[in-house]
């Protein structure tokens, strides 16, 4: 089953990306590759269970196993030790990128407290675009009682546009509701 968001790119906004930017073959108009969400669990030098909870938030959000990220280097003002597990991140791809994708812009960002659209500032040159959440509980998989403290991501949405301007009109024909 084609998700929603896939649909969607596939019919209307490739013909309207292919229109506003004058692109004469279909492969040169921009998509989205990947999205990388990224669960940053400082905490968890002290106490592993932190980051055995945040695995768990993120395996839940995005129905896939995150991977353990370690530290590069050792820090001593840190107490942080090179090698040591210090966060966690997921990469996901077609169909669970686009499920993922559709249920973020969708059901997430609009439970945002005082949500009124997101930045479209955040882009990096290159036709990237990253977005910080400050708590996992605005998906609605996480059950309020079984959280132990709150947790933030950030989201990366990597594509294949070459300027900022076509990402950005890429994700607004998505349906990403940035601020007017």
């Amino acid at each position: 089953m084609i998700p929603r968001l896939q649909e969607k790119y596939e019919k209307e906004v490739v013909p309207a990306l292919m229109e506003k930017f004058g692109y004469k073959n279909i492969m040169e108009v921009p998509k989205l590759e990947k999205i990388v969400i990224n669960m940053g669990v400082g905490e968890a030098k002290e106490n592993p269970k932190t980051l055995e909870a945040a695995v768990s938030d993120l395996s839940i959000i995005t129905g896939q196993k995150p991977i353990l990220t370690r530290a590069k280097k050792s820090i001593a003002n840190f107490k942080l030790r090179e090698n040591m597990a210090i966060g966690c991140k997921v990469t996901l791809r077609k169909v669970k990128m686009y499920e993922f994708a559709d249920r973020l812009m969708n059901v997430a960002l609009p439970r945002v407290r005082d949500f009124r659209g997101i930045s479209d500032k955040s882009f990096d040159g290159r036709g990237n675009y990253s977005l910080g959440i400050k708590e996992q509980l605005i998906f609605p998989e996480i059950e309020y009682d079984k959280i132990d403290k709150l947790r933030g991501m950030d989201i990366v949405f990597v594509t294949t546009a070459k300027t900022d301007e076509e990402a950005r009109e890429l994700l607004r024909f998505l349906g990403m509701p940035f601020a007017q």
